[in-house]
């Protein structure tokens, strides 16, 4: 490898873990689980139907999360609620698309709730899922109840570079050319690293990891160059559905850049863990669950 290419890999990981720290078990009530639970695909995505409650809530996870990441959150919340917990191709190891790409992923989550009539449900999503549910209930604003957004800002690229502009026409195929030029031992180093700046404890990192690296190469290149393109910023004054959005402490030193990403969005609580990196829902997990089941 020239000492070209060498840098050049050298400025991929650097970007892919900046990305990685803001964007994106086994079950332990297994039994009501295995009484309850339904699988199926829908347009690629695993969805799994869990409980038989009254109000409905989708989880969305992150980027390259298993939906499993929910566990303990569906545990917490009880049989009052019907689960509809979602895995996206080509993370986790369902199987990935031929062409991923991030608006077609809401298109279908859309679909998903009108195909399958599921009435009034409050979307609960973590860094690209939080990001998906302020798209969906962008476009489709009646259609949403409630918005839970877990470490996700409605612009990414804007926190670095205020002036940024989103190319929807981004050529994609540079960065996933370098991800699947990656050996496995390269792609694992850099994703071992990426974990620890995300969870707190091992066991979470070896999870999250092990969900990574189960995931479609070729689907992780793309949706990370599309996840940098997204900006919702001047979308959000069309939702009007109370929205609770979850931050990590990190982004309590920039609280103000953080209120002006959201300020188009008028019905939100904005609020910030203690000690907690960027998968709240294991590092503040008993602060995640009361914020969540006050807002609920």
């Amino acid at each position: 490898m020239t000492n070209q290419q060498t840098q050049k890999m050298k400025n991929l990981e650097k970007l892919i873990g900046k990305i990685s720290v803001y964007a994106s078990f086994i079950f332990f009530f297994f039994g009501f689980i295995q009484l309850s639970s339904a699988q199926e695909l829908h347009d690629g995505i695993k969805v799994e139907k869990i409980g038989n409650g009254n109000k409905n809530i989708i989880l969305l996870p992150g980027f390259g999360s298993s939906g499993d990441v929910w566990n303990k959150t569906i545990d917490a919340l009880g049989k009052d609620y019907t689960f509809f917990k979602l895995t996206f191709p080509g993370f986790a190891g369902v199987p990935a698309e031929e062409d991923p790409n991030y608006n077609a992923w809401t298109k279908a989550v859309i679909g998903l709730i009108k195909k399958s009539k599921i009435e009034n449900p409050t979307l609960i999503g973590h860094s690209m899922g939080g990001l998906m549910a302020l798209t969906i209930t962008a476009e489709e604003p009646k259609l949403i109840q409630k918005i839970v957004v877990v470490d996700a800002v409605p612009c990414l690229m804007a926190l670095s570079n205020p002036a940024f502009k989103a190319d929807p026409h981004t050529d994609c195929s540079t960065m996933v050319a370098q991800i699947n030029a990656m050996s496995a031992d390269q792609f694992k180093n850099m994703q071992t690293q990426a974990v620890k700046t995300l969870v707190r404890d091992t066991v979470h990192q070896n999870l999250v990891l092990d969900w990574t690296l189960k995931s479609d190469r070729n689907t992780f290149g793309k949706m990370y160059c599309n996840f940098s393109q997204i900006d919702l910023r001047d979308s959000l004054t069309t939702i009007s559905a109370p929205a609770l959005i979850l931050m990590n402490s990190g982004f309590k030193t920039i609280g103000s850049s953080i209120d002006e990403q959201y300020r188009g969005l008028t019905n939100k609580s904005i609020r910030y863990a203690d000690h907690s990196l960027h998968f709240i829902m294991y590092d503040a997990e008993d602060w995640y669950l009361e914020q969540l089941k006050s807002f609920l």
